[in-house]
């Protein structure tokens, strides 16, 4: 279809009924399901880029916190396996950590975000693609557990 360059030009408002035409984003429970792989630093990522497109400044400085909490928590997933020498012992700690820690993000912060966009928008809103975040997501997970095996050898020679 083809648009007519002589028409007067037009902006995006309320349509009659008053309902807002919202913004591209990415589905907020698909964010926090792929949190499940990519840790909540993807989720919490994801979330505050979708805020700052809905123009919530206050909860995007909100998602901004959890995206640098979820990074420190990658950085004590490390710190446990060097201080616990068991492997095993290790591995139950971050497991339990990072299981607790994506509890607390999804019922403190991501859980709103699902809510409110619904609430605003019901099912009808455009949605962002997810080829970038996840090709995104797997080459940062890769870069972590790559990181995570160098900190390993330098520190159990």
């Amino acid at each position: 279809m083809t648009t007519n360059p002589y028409a007067p030009p037009t902006a995006k408002v309320a349509d009659a009924e008053g309902t807002e035409i919202a913004p591209p984003l990415w589905n907020p429970n698909a964010a926090a399901n792929w949190s499940l792989v990519f840790t909540p630093a993807f989720g919490a990522l994801l979330h505050m880029l979708n805020w700052r497109a809905l123009g919530e400044d206050g909860k995007t400085a909100s998602a901004k916190g959890w995206f640098i909490a979820s990074l420190v928590m990658l950085v004590v997933y490390i710190a446990l396996g060097l201080a616990l020498r068991d492997p095993r012992a290790a591995d139950a700690a971050g497991r339990a950590a990072g299981l607790g820690y994506l509890i607390v993000w999804y019922f403190a912060a991501a859980r709103s975000q699902a809510k409110y966009v619904k609430e605003r928008f019901g099912k009808t809103y455009p949605r962002k693609g997810w080829t970038k975040p996840l090709l995104l997501g797997a080459l940062a997970l890769i870069g972590y557990l790559a990181l995570a095996v160098f900190v390993g050898f330098l520190f159990y020679r």
